[in-house]
């Protein structure tokens, strides 16, 4: 329902913006909240443990609710790796406009206790100075509780939408043997057929702890692989040589710390960048514009690309993440080898990019591998469809700030629904600290009222979008 005063829309922002304290959650939040909870809890490490465990809780939850057994689908290639489909009856029936998908894996990065504050845990749920802590809470278990509780809300109010809702839960996102999202398309294609998908990738940021911008992911960089080798015939320690396999790498490898792609922008990061330069500070403002019009620009792109996040939307990046060499201590190492971790633009050709690093490294005795080819994925198209509820929900909650189309740099599930036809969009009102992120690594955290803001979020905009003709 659209706000009808200022005076109430003023009240609904005040309200969206007060941190909601433990003995004010509503019912629904504190819903939410042990979902959450219950998911966090369970290891679902991507690499040593499996989702099914968390699937089979999160199907309790909808069974407890009174959703039918043949609308709950549990399955996958392994049975440590099951995800979990569940279906929401709309009126349209089999006939009816196509569903709305919402999307959530529920792996996680490893993480060993150790490597995290000493008094916290990776696996345990813990509220603490305004945040939820845990392995997974932001990345990617905030938005899968959302989208249980918020379909189990639905039930018990009777909402009854114009379209079917689907929620998908999956496993192996993170890597792994057996990505959910892949197998469900290849073998259960009628389970996740949708019009639209909701998923991560997309969110806002804070800036000064208040809302700055709310963006969708409409696009994201593909993985690319290579390793950099120096062989050499080796001998004793005992009598060095100046011809070195590792001295020989280390020498590439400082050349190559040193070389970056040029910028090139596509509609998605061009729409970015176009947007962003309106509310950045008025010299970061400057230098994106100034690059809009000039890609060659160097002053223009040496100013933006000082913010790591910029510089990662400009241009394919390519950065040393492993190195090994030698095979004994008291032997010439015969072969030293670094990894070259690449996140290129959508369009961008591996064989390219290779040719890029080989001309870093500078050294025709190195051996760079060879890449497979990608294919090229369009970006999802960002219409008044999906622009315009998006838009109404931001305001309604975040005041009026800027929606702002833009590109991954990580990969996420989106992908395999986009090479398929099926427009994904990476969306959540999660509010978050650009500054701040910890999804893979030490202490991952999600703020506590980013977390209910972004449940009543995705609430409102799933009611938008499970209409048939979805109000922009």
């Amino acid at each position: 329902m659209r706000l009808r005063t200022a005076t109430i829309a003023a009240a609904t922002v005040i309200a969206a913006n007060r941190a909601p304290a433990q003995q004010s959650l509503t019912p629904e939040q504190q819903f939410a909240k042990e979902v959450y909870k219950e998911l966090l809890e369970i290891n679902t490490s991507n690499m040593t443990s499996g989702t099914t465990v968390a699937a089979n809780a999160m199907a309790k939850r909808f069974r407890d609710a009174g959703f039918p057994e043949q609308d709950i689908f549990l399955g996958g290639v392994r049975a440590d790796k099951h995800n979990l489909v569940v279906r929401y009856r709309g009126k349209g029936g089999p006939n009816g406009p196509k569903p709305l998908l919402l999307l959530a894996h529920i792996d996680v990065v490893e993480a060993l206790k150790t490597d995290w504050s000493p008094d916290l845990d990776p696996f345990k749920f813990i509220e603490r100075d305004g945040y939820f802590y845990a392995r997974g809470s932001s990345d990617d278990k905030s938005m899968a509780a959302i989208f249980v509780a918020n379909l189990i809300q639905f039930k018990k109010q009777s909402y009854v939408p114009d379209r079917d809702i689907i929620v998908a839960l999956t496993a192996d996102e993170e890597g792994g043997c057996c990505n959910g999202v892949r197998w469900l398309i290849q073998n259960h294609k009628e389970l996740v057929d949708a019009f639209v998908v909701i998923n991560e990738g997309g969110g806002g940021s804070l800036r000064g702890d208040k809302p700055f911008l709310n963006s969708i992911q409409a696009t994201q960089k593909n993985v690319v692989n290579f390793k950099v080798t120096a062989k050499n015939r080796g001998g004793h320690s005992s009598v060095p040589r100046p011809d070195n396999a590792i001295y020989e790498l280390a020498e590439g490898i400082a050349r190559f710390a040193k070389f970056s792609f040029p910028v090139k922008f596509n509609t998605v990061t061009r729409a970015f960048f176009e947007k962003t330069a309106e509310i950045e500070t008025p010299e970061m403002g400057r230098a994106m514009k100034a690059l809009l019009k000039n890609e060659n620009d160097a002053q223009a792109a040496a100013v933006v690309s000082k913010d790591p996040r910029y510089n990662s939307m400009l241009r394919s990046t390519c950065v040393a993440t492993g190195l090994t060499g030698g095979h004994a201590t008291n032997a010439l190492p015969q072969t030293a080898e670094v990894g070259i971790n690449c996140r290129i633009l959508p369009d961008a050709v591996p064989s390219e990019i290779r040719d890029g690093i080989v001309k870093a490294f500078a050294d025709t005795a190195l051996e760079v591998s060879t890449a497979g080819n990608r294919n090229f994925v369009a970006p999802s198209s960002i219409g008044p469809e999906i622009l315009g509820p998006v838009e109404r929900v931001t305001k309604e909650l975040f005041g009026d700030i800027p929606v702002i189309p833009t590109m991954s740099t990580g990969a996420t599930d989106s992908q395999p629904f986009r090479q398929i036809g099926i427009p994904s969009y990476g969306v959540s009102g999660l509010m978050g600290d650009p500054e701040d992120i910890r999804s893979h690594g030490r202490d991952e955290r999600m703020r506590i009222k980013s977390f209910f803001d972004g449940q009543e979020f995705l609430l409102r905009l799933t009611r938008i979008l499970s209409q048939a003709k979805p109000v922009t």
